[in-house]
């Protein structure tokens, strides 16, 4: 790996800045809102975090069983969560008459679908009870284009009416916006770079990129972005906001900025504490499980081998 990517990993830190001036976006400090702006924000209705979890029990396929939790939390209504579960298993799905039929792209696709689906309905839900000054979702906005479509659109639209910032925040970037750049502007660049690996250590500690709509992929379907360094840490997130709330963009970067501790990974506290909240822990699995399924049923399909053993 050192070699394979010796040429692009070792460009010059002032250079690469350089090039992303030029080419990506417009590279710029944040600096984080003092209490006046975030006592305004709660009296505007607060903020909401939506996050979701998924575990699994039972043994190969088809034997097991996939649970999910959704949750939207808001930061002045803490005794009024939102919660929503759903759950999987192949044993009992739409295939019912070949369930062998299904394979592990298929079974993922559902997952997913099903984890974007309750995110989803969740923060509709929030939207309509709360009423909040903004949701913050944890992870890119362009999966719920792709899993959970109608829903989405739904919750674009009910917080467009209602004036509610939609924001995604993106603790794993998974997008090659600089690399590919970098192979279309010089020829001799031909491997294929990740822009998490090309900012590590790129950016200053509240430094952040707003990214040209020309360059940023998820803009045809209708997002806006940015990538920062909210933390000491030398990695960046990413966060998007829909189209029709771009000029929001750079505010809601200095929330999640002031929202970050400094020695953290660099995601939001809220965020966290929603994250710890909405897990479906092995314990609580095996709970549902033992109370709610038939003894039998549930020895017979979904406790393994491996299990028995232990």
């Amino acid at each position: 790996m050192e070699e394979r990517y010796r040429e692009v990993l070792s460009i010059d830190k002032l250079f690469l800045r350089r090039f992303i001036e030029e080419y990506i976006g417009k590279i710029t400090s944040l600096k984080k809102l003092d209490n006046k702006y975030l006592a305004l924000y709660e009296a505007k209705g607060g903020i909401v975090g939506v996050d979701g979890s998924t575990n699994r029990m039972g043994g190969a396929y088809p034997h097991f069983v996939d649970i999910f939790q959704g949750l939207a939390k808001s930061t002045i209504i803490n005794n009024k969560a939102i919660f929503k579960s759903d759950l999987y298993t192949p044993l009992f799905s739409e295939k019912e008459n070949n369930i062998l039929a299904e394979d592990e792209k298929e079974i993922a696709e559902q997952r997913n679908k099903l984890l974007a689906n309750i995110e989803v309905e969740v923060a509709l839900e929030a939207v309509r009870k709360y009423k909040p000054y903004a949701i913050l979702m944890d992870g890119s906005l362009i999966r719920y284009n792709i899993y959970s479509y109608d829903s989405w659109i739904n919750l674009r639209d009910e917080c467009e009416n209602q004036g509610v910032l939609l924001v995604g925040v993106i603790k794993d970037i998974k997008t090659s916006i600089i690399g590919d750049k970098l192979k279309e502007v010089y020829s001799n660049i031909n491997v294929e770079v990740y822009d998490r690996e090309l900012l590590f250590g790129q950016l200053q500690y509240g430094e952040m990129i707003i990214i040209n709509d020309e360059v940023n992929k998820k803009n045809k379907e209708g997002y806006s972005s940015i990538f920062m360094r909210s933390s000491l840490q030398p990695t960046v997130i990413g966060m998007d906001i829909i189209d029709s709330q771009k000029e929001y963009l750079e505010e809601m970067g200095r929330l999640v900025f002031t929202l970050t501790p400094e020695n953290s990974r660099g995601v939001p506290l809220w965020l966290d504490i929603v994250d710890k909240e909405v897990q479906i822990s092995d314990a609580i699995m095996k709970g549902l499980m033992e109370r709610y399924m038939n003894r039998d049923l549930y020895e017979r399909f979904f406790v393994s081998e491996r299990a028995k053993r232990n």
